[in-house]
């Protein structure tokens, strides 16, 4: 469609707005926003005739908890395909096809969003509760991590890029070369961002909530990050190729949005590993790209709270026979201390939001 608009504009004036990454952006999150609201019933009644239905814990497990959400068995899961498919198509339709950062992360996004459907499958149609084993689901996010690794490493262009490592708050990188350390570190950010939000995907509409807060937030880092005046003013690093990323972050809270209106409480379609290993691998390949990955722990903030409490609930039990939290992760504690369901999912958004301005506001406290 980009190259059509560029035939267009030779010929017809006014076309060149449709070159602005602002004015593409914003449709891009019409676009997307629009295929999943016109899609999603769709895709609900395709996901039911095919009974794939998301099963639920049994009480033996969680007695309280399965009887809070005994009644949501049986939902469709796998919804994440609506996300995936909203964003990828507004990409295409929006984004600059010669932008090797926006392949970048829609290849990131599919290749987990593969992963997670694989799992749910076996979960839903093999009646296996593991779906695929952890450490496969690691192996796969690691082989992700060294693709990302040698795109970056083997371009002459993107090289000095993915060795350097940024501190929020610091002007200049702290570390001018990572070395062999950049695969490790592209590693912990693509592991650690699709895997946390898989873990705060447990309550209508909280993972997609968050989704957007964040996705928003990376629209206007990857802008800044690729606009030279406004990069050079709030003293962050420059990459030419980032500024196309507005426009895929924008799709995914288009995205977002469209697929809350039937994932909101009481849901009607859940995301599944489908999207929220997608929606985190995506995430965390913007966030590389646009050199911002720490700033990550602060943006995604309530992400990462539910990561950190499912470790520590399982280091304290492992060490001490002794549970810090009712149940982790930390949305389910709070349910099982009384809150409702709908008062965790608000109030999560809320802490969502804040994070997202303090991230904003690193950027002139630098």
């Amino acid at each position: 469609m980009m190259y059509f608009l560029h035939r267009l504009s030779e010929h017809v004036g006014g076309f060149n707005v449709f070159f602005y990454v602002t004015f593409r952006a914003v449709a891009a999150a019409i676009t997307a926003f629009l295929i999943s609201l016109l899609f999603g019933n769709f895709v609900i009644r395709v996901l039911t005739a095919l009974k794939l239905g998301q099963p639920i814990r049994q009480a033996a497990e969680v007695h309280r908890l399965a009887e809070l959400h005994g009644g949501k068995q049986g939902t469709p899961t796998m919804g994440g395909v609506l996300i995936m498919g909203a964003v990828f198509i507004s990409s295409l339709l929006w984004a600059r096809p010669d932008n090797r950062f926006v392949w970048l992360a829609l290849f990131a996004m599919l290749y987990l969003g593969a992963l997670g459907f694989a799992d749910d499958y076996l979960k839903v149609t093999k009646k296996n509760p593991s779906g695929v084993s952890g450490r496969i689901k690691l192996l796969f996010q690691f082989v992700l991590a060294g693709i990302i690794t040698a795109v970056f490493l083997t371009s002459p262009l993107l090289e000095v890029q993915a060795r350097e490592l940024f501190v929020p708050f610091i002007k200049s990188p702290v570390v001018a070369n990572m070395s062999w350390f950049t695969f490790f570190f592209f590693a912990l950010v693509i592991v650690g961002s699709s895997n946390a939000v898989n873990l705060t995907d447990g309550l209508d509409g909280l993972a997609i909530g968050c989704t957007v807060t964040v996705a928003f937030d990376y629209a206007l880092l990857s802008y800044v990050a690729g606009n030279f005046r406004i990069a050079e003013y709030l003293a962050v690093p420059f990459y030419p190729f980032t500024a196309e990323l507005t426009v895929v972050c924008a799709a995914l809270v288009g995205a977002g949005l469209g697929f809350l209106w039937y994932n909101c409480h009481p849901a009607r379609v859940f995301m599944g590993d489908t999207g929220s290993l997608a929606i985190g691998g995506l995430i965390g390949v913007v966030a590389i790209c646009c050199k911002q990955e720490l700033l990550l722990v602060v943006v995604g903030g309530v992400f990462v709270i539910e990561a950190v409490s499912v470790i520590l609930q399982v280091l304290s039990f492992k060490l001490t026979g002794k549970r810090i939290f009712a149940m982790s992760p930390l949305h389910h504690h709070f349910e099982l201390a009384g809150w409702k369901e709908n008062t965790v999912i608000v109030r999560f958004w809320i802490v969502s939001g804040i994070f997202a301005l303090l991230g904003l506001a690193t950027l002139k406290l630098r």
